[in-house]
């Protein structure tokens, strides 16, 4: 491996700060083996917020019915409020907050629910009386209903907040440490900094190797980390594996300016939850979606990668496939396939030359492969098995992972998403000798902004894109 590595000590629990950070194999985090028989940390409850919404469903349901009940409608507008209950943030707003979210759900149920009562059924069409009457006590009952959730669940956390550990440089995580404390209403209480080592200042307590964090963990009975420095990410990949499977739940904060992608905030910085390892929500669509597609492309596309393999096998010699390694999700590596290209002198040259997009004097047949991305095919392999996707950030090896995490900021967190064949950067022209740094902001946004139906309209913009090479 050419990427700098976080080596622990014989006793396999030091700590160090490097640039990038290699996985290892799952189950070993580097040496670092926290309590894992704590249950994991689950996310909140949506039980609370459910039973308010129900109850003002129903209670609107039968004011509007009065004395002549119409069950259906009563069980319909309580079914449709469950389903339309937006996902509650990680902070604990105010009924104020989310009240023009909640009285417009609740506008547009009834307005649907009269809709279909008139068109199915226009001799028992709801009276305009009826229809105010029930949506005044459905959104009066249901706001009151979420404001009391609301404020057990506030008073709940600031009676028992949840006891935090923070990452990063000292002066950084004292700095945000500090300001958590603060503000206990955010519900979350720093009770040690993780830092390589003190740098002097007051505050709470420096940890500086495995043996302090694991005791910080079973005394305080740690559930939150925040990480505050982005390079965190990726230099210590072992030890906040090791921290989520030991049950905390692991946070990356935004300490230097606005960050208008993340929805959650702590105290008043905005924040994302890091899915260490763990199943991003969405993920089984974007598998099945993965192993659907490449699949039937490896059996569509299966004579055109013969013919290349013969081509390539007559033009250039032996060693037709290419494989190197390069680093994928949450830092851990795996070898990429292509179709060979070009014979790099030796190992070093592979691992750190960054392009050969001018090379002359490569065949032409390997010069075709790569101006139609055709060399890229045998990737499909590498998304069938589980080490890619066909969209995400695009791989990249050791050596630079290491450069540009230090040169680019957000570059390591784009590994906090499987890597991908193509992208939103892509699709966008960043390919080949393109900027990094604009890479690095499209492949985050895409990450932030991630949905099924985007894969599905990047893949399709690739496909266009495919009349068109310009080369890589």
């Amino acid at each position: 491996m050419t990427a700098e590595s976080t080596v622990p000590s014989p006793g396999g629990r030091d700590l160090g700060f490097s640039p990038v950070s290699v996985m290892p194999a799952r189950g070993t985090a580097a040496g670092f083996r926290f309590p894992a028989h704590r249950p994991r940390d689950l996310p909140v409850s949506p039980f609370p917020l459910l039973l308010a919404d129900f109850a003002g469903a129903l209670l609107g349901a039968l004011a509007c019915a009065g004395a002549q009940p119409r069950p259906v409608l009563v069980a319909s507008l309580v079914a449709a409020s469950m389903l339309l209950r937006p996902r509650p943030p990680r902070s604990v707003p105010g009924v104020l907050d989310e009240l023009p979210a909640v009285i417009g759900r609740i506008a547009l149920l009834w307005v649907s629910a009269a809709a279909a009562v008139a068109a199915y059924a226009p001799g028992r069409a709801l009276p305009a009386s009826g229809l105010f009457l029930g949506f005044a006590v459905h959104a009066i009952a249901g706001c009151a209903a979420r404001a009391t959730a609301h404020w057990r669940r506030r008073t709940a956390l600031l009676a028992h907040p949840r006891t935090a550990l923070v990452l990063g440089p000292a002066a950084s995580a004292q700095r945000v440490a500090a300001a958590v404390l603060r503000h206990p209403r955010c519900g979350v209480r720093p009770v040690g900094v993780v830092a390589e080592q003190p740098d002097g200042s007051e505050g709470l307590p420096v940890l500086t190797t495995g043996e302090e964090v694991e005791r910080a963990l079973i005394q305080n009975g740690v559930r939150d980390v925040l990480t505050v420095h982005p390079s965190v990410r990726s230099g210590q990949g072992p030890l906040l594996r090791a921290l989520a499977e030991s049950g905390c739940a692991v946070w990356e904060l935004d300490t230097d300016s606005p960050s208008y992608e993340m929805r959650d905030q702590i105290a008043g910085f905005g924040c994302r939850r890091l899915e260490m390892g763990s199943r991003r929500r969405g993920s089984a669509g974007k598998r099945a979606l993965d192993v659907a597609v490449s699949g039937a492309l490896l059996l569509l596309a299966s004579p055109l990668l013969l013919v290349c393999a013969v081509v390539l096998r007559l033009t250039g010699g032996r060693g037709v496939v290419f494989r190197q390694e390069r680093i994928g999700r949450d830092g851990k590596p795996f070898t990429l396939l292509k179709f060979r290209t070009h014979r790099p002198v030796d190992e070093h040259e592979a691992a750190t030359r960054w392009s050969v997009a001018d090379e002359h004097r490569m065949p032409w047949f390997c010069r075709f492969l790569r101006r139609t991305s055709l060399d890229e095919l045998l990737q499909l392999w590498n998304v069938f098995w589980g080490d890619m996707s066909l969209v995400g950030p695009r791989p990249e090896r050791p050596y630079f992972v290491a450069k540009f995490s230090q040169t680019y900021p957000g570059y390591a967190a784009r590994h906090r998403m499987q890597t991908g064949i193509t992208g939103l950067a892509q699709i966008h022209g960043l390919r080949g000798d393109t900027s990094i740094e604009d890479r690095a902001r499209f492949d985050n946004a895409y990450i932030d902004n991630w949905s099924l139906w985007q894969d599905v309209c990047i893949l399709l913009r690739t496909a266009a894109a495919l009349v068109r090479p310009t080369g890589s």
